[in-house]
């Protein structure tokens, strides 16, 4: 009796499994065509562009000594921008990778100022950036600057 059902068991479970498998493979497809893909937006669609300037005071400085980083964010098209205040990030490269440091904020069209220390003798490469906002186009950088500290 066993003998009997076993066949129609195996054919139960092996059904089972194509099922699984089919199911398994087209929900994924079904899944990434049943909601089309939001079309990319332009990035300089109605947003302005921006230029970012910075510089240190000194070149040199002891350890712990305060080193000005000052700086300028331009709106590079028209506009009364006035109102908002715009991330500025300062970053270190360390390695390979740059890593924020610092950060303020500034009004396109204005300038801005930020006090640094390190408690460490190195050479150490700076860079300003302001990220993208809803209201500027495309994240900037300024140059690189080096600043020896020892």
């Amino acid at each position: 009796m066993n003998q009997t059902l076993i066949p129609p068991v195996r054919r139960a479970f092996a059904a089972l499994a194509i099922s699984c498998a089919l199911v398994a493979g087209l929900a994924p497809a079904a899944s990434a065509t049943a909601a089309p893909a939001p079309a990319p937006v332009s990035a300089e669609a109605g947003k302005k562009k921006v230029k970012l300037d910075a510089s240190l005071s000194k070149k040199q400085a002891k350890v712990n000594e305060k080193v000005t980083l000052k700086g300028t964010l331009q709106a590079q098209e028209g506009g009364d921008a006035a109102d908002s205040l715009e991330a500025i990030i300062v970053q270190q490269l360390q390695g390979s990778v740059w890593v924020n440091i610092a950060d303020t904020t500034c009004r396109p069209n204005s300038t801005f100022s930020l006090k640094l220390s390190f408690s460490f003798s190195a050479v150490i490469t700076l860079r300003a950036y302001h990220p993208e906002t809803t209201l500027y186009a495309s994240a900037y950088t300024s140059s690189n600057l080096t600043l020896r500290v020892g």
